[in-house]
Parts: C-alpha cells; structure tokens; sequence
C-alpha cells in the first residue's frame, strides 16, 4: 500500500480530494442539515468565548471549506460590522451561498471559489478570526501544515485560529459500526486519515499538535457532545444526515473497499433500519481547537 506521504505527493495541484462529489445536488443539502447540527450541538456561533467573539468593529473572519455558508451567514447576521468571507472549492455551494447573503440582505458576507489545500489570494495579516469545521472530508495530513502556516500568514497579529472536528459518530447500531469502520479504513487506504491502524480518523488527537506547530500560542480545546438517542431532538437531524450520506459516500466507500455493491447497499439499509429503531442510542462528539496569532 502507498504510503500517505507518497498520497499526498502524488495529488496534482486543485484536484479535489472530497470523499464526496461536491457539486452533487444532495450534496449541498446534506451539508445544509449538517451545518445546523453543528452549530446547535456546539452551543452557537462561538461558545468557547463567554465574553464574546474576539471580533472587532470593522474585523474580518474567514471560513474555510464553507459549504453551502451556513455558520458564515449566521457570524454575518450575529456581527453586522465585520465582514465575513467563506471560501470553498465548489462552484455550486458558493453560488448557493451568494444567493443566500443577497436574498437575506447580508451586505457583510462573501464567498469564493477557493482550494484551501492551495495558497488562499488574500495579503497578510487580512483577518482577526480563521474558522474552519470538519475538514477531515478532504484534508491530506501532510497539508495540515501548509494549511495552518498559511491561515498564520493571514491572520493579525492577536488573530484566531479555530478548528473543529470529529472521529465519527458512537452508537448502539452493529450496521453503522461496521459502515463508520469501512470508511475510517476506506479514509486510512486513500491516504486521507491520522490513523495508526485505520480504525478512526485520527485527526482529533493530532490536532492541537499541529496547531502548536504552526506556531500558535496559548491552545486550548473544548469538547461538545450532541446526542441523537431515539426520541431526542437531535435523532431526526442526524439520522438524515446519515441517511443522504451513506448513498453519497457510496462511491467513495466502493472504491476504497473490496465489497461488492449489493453487500454494502444491504449494510447501509440494515444501518438505516437499526438507527429508527426503539432502544437506538447514538452520540456525536466534536473537539474544537483554537489558537492566538503571537503578538
């Protein structure tokens, strides 16, 4: 098997490496669910700052890999005297995004078409907060360094960085264990996982690592948990989730795995079966990382 270095080497400049089509219609509508699971399960916009945001009058923040614009959008509406940019590699979702900020009159929020695993066409020092969630869909580990070694070129100095990810969901499903651990290994052949054995994403504990070493100070993490147990609010939202994911991830998933199509489709409709299930528990854990610029 090729090593993940040698993943990495090979990927030609702009090439997309999302596990999924990203100009699929689906797509973007999964993407629009999943945003609001992931703002309500953090608890808002920014709750690792009780304070409030470290956003000035007149400050910029920049959301990587934005999709659809969801969180960009929200930060837009929350902070009408700093301008958002959201920037992500698909044409579609960014078209979807702009459409959104004239329709609601958001004057302060932009997006582009960007390859954030590419140098971002923005000068120094442009920006007081980075934000960037689940990137593990299509970062390389080795362009995590690059990606933090430009996101600390663009941020002031004081600026944040602030990421969030997840290692897949934990739930009482044997059909969607065994789907989350095709696809961890399906992440760890295709060179797109942290893993040591392939049996997680392995991204979450290399994260504040990383960020230290991209030379950030004062790193701290906070962990938050949505829980979609049968007959919590949280159940239908993920379980959507899952069930336009699972057909969306199919492509992926056969590529990477030795299955033959009809074995996995009896999985997943096995997984979707057990997840409405009476008795089903299943929680989501998100870790999010956060750094300052030095001074």
């Amino acid at each position: 098997m090729a090593s993940e270095k040698e993943h990495d080497e090979n990927r030609r400049p702009n090439q997309n490496t999302y596990l999924i089509d990203s100009e699929n219609a689906g797509e973007l509508a999964r993407l629009m669910l999943q945003d609001r699971i992931l703002t309500a399960g953090m608890g808002g916009l920014f709750p690792e700052f009780p304070q409030g945001a470290p956003l000035p009058a007149g400050g910029r923040v920049l959301d990587l890999a934005c999709g659809p614009g969801g969180w960009a959008l929200e930060v837009a509406f929350a902070y009408p005297k700093v301008e958002v940019i959201g920037v992500d590699i698909s044409q579609a979702v960014i078209e979807y995004a702009r459409a959104q900020a004239w329709s609601r009159g958001l004057e302060n929020a932009h997006f582009q078409v960007m390859d954030v695993m590419q140098p971002l066409d923005f000068p120094d020092a442009s920006f007081d907060l980075i934000n960037g969630r689940l990137l593990f869909g299509f970062m390389l580990p080795g362009a995590w360094p690059r990606l933090l070694a430009e996101c600390r070129r663009l941020l002031k100095p004081g600026g944040v960085i602030r990421l969030t990810e997840t290692e897949l969901t934990l739930t009482t499903s044997p059909a969607l264990e065994r789907y989350q651990a095709l696809l961890c290994d399906a992440l760890k052949k295709a060179g797109q996982s942290f893993s040591a054995d392939g049996r997680h994403v392995g991204l979450t504990p290399v994260l504040p690592r990383l960020v230290r070493q991209a030379g950030f100070a004062n790193v701290r993490l906070r962990a938050s948990a949505v829980e979609w147990s049968i007959g919590t609010e949280a159940h239908y939202p993920v379980f959507k989730d899952w069930l336009m994911g699972l057909e969306l991830m199919r492509p992926f998933v056969l590529k990477m795995e030795s299955l033959d199509k009809s074995d996995l489709e009896r999985l997943e409709q096995q997984a979707v079966a057990e997840m409405q299930q009476e008795g089903f528990c299943g929680l989501y854990s998100l870790l999010t990382v956060w750094g300052y610029k030095p001074q």
